[in-house]
């Protein structure tokens, strides 16, 4: 999907600048895949890893999520033009 939406923003001559996600969930824990996660990112995106933000929290034990019974994602990027 990262894939798509990147080829999209070359389409419109855009870029991405940074992106913050933040990953739902009771388990499993996810700190220790971030780097990872931020690099493997940012390979897709043609961005440095340090410009991706990725946090992790839990739903304390509220919902479904809470329940351990699925996670959620949430995610913003701030993009711009390359004209």
């Amino acid at each position: 999907m990262l894939r798509k939406v990147n080829l999209v923003l070359v389409k419109k001559k855009a870029r991405p600048v940074n992106v913050d996600a933040t990953l739902i969930a009771e388990a499993p824990k996810i700190a220790p895949y971030i780097p990872t996660m931020r690099e493997r990112i940012g390979a897709v995106l043609n961005l440095e890893a340090s410009r991706i933000s990725i946090k992790a929290t839990t739903n304390e034990g509220l919902g479904a999520i809470g329940r351990g019974e699925g996670m959620a994602a949430m995610a913003v990027a701030t993009v711009e033009t390359t004209d």
